[in-house]
């Protein structure tokens, strides 16, 4: 059974308490602050049952420092009466002093006569039997220990809790729920790892695809070729995956049943999954395809940015934490002003060549840049008849992303400027945008630092006020300063925590 114990100072009068362990707290009622400084010899529990003759032979062994025990009737805090065995012992120094009392207590009232209190005076000798049996009946309940079973279990759980940065399992991790065989569980390991996998593709498809449609890359390049067919194949087998992933439905239980599985994933992603994996780099790569539908696969392509999707299905899980919601906002810009660039370089190589004339416009951005940095347009009127040179596609690239970097950061340069109508119409429509980000990004920055440092403005303010609390009562300097000892000392180790409101 757990100790119930007091030490109390046996150098000063009336012997106070300098310590009350959570035994005696939890035995008598009263709260640790209420028995510091009071007497150890517990004379604020004694009232009118209280045996005279115990009370002075108490008092007796701590006048003598003597070693005794006794059975003494105390009153806990509401006023109870309980029977308590009460063992005294003088602790000494090396130089054999007594400087300290242990008092330690066990209660004994099922072993006792029941006890005519207030409430049961007038009751026979029988009924006040009966009741103290059914007391004794509902404590013994309470202190009949746990199976093994529990024990582990609440062991297991509080370990989870000590784990400091690792995630508290909901319940429904904590008892795997019984599976058929081809079922996968959506938390374990394997699904973990390739949903991370996936959502590394989803950020490369974003990228890529974009940029292919836009710079017209004909994808004669064997090994990309082969990359974004395994990247397709890997999309596929997700897809499968996800027939045979468990869910949670709205009650917060596992779903496993295949059938209701598949019929969730079909109302929900597959149709938008399936658009996404359609091998439109393969059927694009033969010779034979007409030119027209060549360019309808390659603008199809954009579909699989349909792929995003998936990653706003785990957003949720990061959302409360600063630092991750810091880096979401810039890959978000940077992926904004990529996905702009390639639409600005579109409209430039639309409206650099009149198709209809075979001419140069001379006011469009592309024609400037290449006059600009020294490889400019040129007619070759003895071979195919087009127009040719100009920047490389990385020069253009670059260039576009820099005049969209520019003006989604309302900075504007303007050594690249748009000049056709195309141009400026989308110009104004990237700045109504790049405010709305610049805004967004900002004020959650501003929204993040403020978290940051509201703990340690709280904590400045405080002590400010504490100086001048000082200053104006002209409290002494030695008392002053274990005041400000005592906050600076408390706050270090709370961390500024209302540990009264958690």
């Amino acid at each position: 059974s757990e100790s119930s114990f007091l030490l109390g100072n046996a150098q000063i009068v009336d012997w106070p308490v300098v310590y009350s362990n959570d035994g005696f707290c939890k035995l008598s009622g009263y709260h640790r602050a209420d028995v510091m400084q009071k007497s150890s010899t517990c004379s604020f529990m004694y009232g009118e049952l209280t045996d005279k003759k115990t009370i002075e032979k108490v008092r007796q062994t701590f006048d003598n420092y003597e070693s005794n025990c006794f059975e003494i009737l105390l009153y806990k805090k509401n006023r109870t009466p309980v029977w308590f065995y009460m063992q005294i012992a003088p602790i000494r120094n090396e130089h054999e002093k007594v400087v300290l009392f242990l008092c330690t207590f066990k209660d004994i009232t099922l072993f006792k006569q029941p006890i005519e209190d207030d409430s049961t005076k007038g009751w026979t000798k029988f009924a006040r039997l009966t009741r103290a049996l059914t007391n004794s009946r509902s404590v013994l309940q309470q202190l009949t220990p746990m199976n093994k079973a529990e024990v582990v279990h609440k062991h297991s759980r509080l370990a989870e809790v000590l784990q400091l940065g690792s995630d508290i399992l909901p319940q429904y991790k904590q008892e795997a729920p019984k599976t058929p065989p081809h079922i996968i569980l959506h938390y374990c390991a394997f699904k973990t790892t390739w949903d991370w996998v996936i959502l590394i593709l989803t950020f490369y498809t974003a990228i890529m695809v974009p940029y292919n449609v836009s710079f017209k890359t004909k994808q004669n390049n064997i090994a990309w070729l082969v990359l974004d067919s395994v990247v397709d194949v890997i999309f596929l087998v997700d897809i499968v995956l996800n027939f045979h992933t468990t869910f949670v439905g709205p009650g917060g239980e596992v779903i496993s049943d295949p059938k209701l599985i598949r019929m969730n994933y079909l109302k929900t992603w597959f149709v938008i999954d399936l658009l996404s994996c359609l091998p439109y780099d393969i059927i694009n790569a033969f010779e034979n395809v007409d030119e027209g539908i060549s360019s309808l696969f390659s603008s199809l392509k954009v579909v699989r940015l349909l792929r995003l999707g998936r990653v706003a299905r785990k957003l949720d899980h990061y959302l409360e934490y600063g630092a991750a919601v810091l880096v979401l906002l810039v890959c978000v810009f940077g992926l904004v002003a990529h996905w702009l660039a390639c639409i600005w370089y579109s409209i430039g190589d639309y409206e650099v060549i009149d198709e209809l004339t075979n001419t140069i416009k001379t006011d469009s951005w592309l024609y400037q840049l290449a006059l600009s940095i020294g490889t400019p347009y040129r007619y070759n009127s003895t071979g195919s008849g087009q127009w040719e040179g100009g920047p490389s596609k990385d020069s253009l690239y670059i260039s576009s992303l820099y005049f969209t970097m520019t003006s989604l950061t309302t900075i504007g340069f303007g050594n690249i400027a748009p000049t056709t109508d195309g141009e400026k119409i989308f110009s104004v429509a990237m700045m109504m945008v790049g405010s709305l980000l610049y805004a967004t990004i900002f004020g959650n920055v501003t929204t993040i630092f403020q978290q940051m440092y509201a703990n340690t403005n709280r904590y400045h303010e405080m002590l400010n006020n504490v100086r001048d609390f000082l200053k104006l009562y002209q409290v002494p300097k030695g008392l002053s300063e274990r005041v400000m000892d005592y906050i600076v000392s408390t706050w270090s180790m709370s961390k500024g925590i209302d540990t009264e409101k958690v």
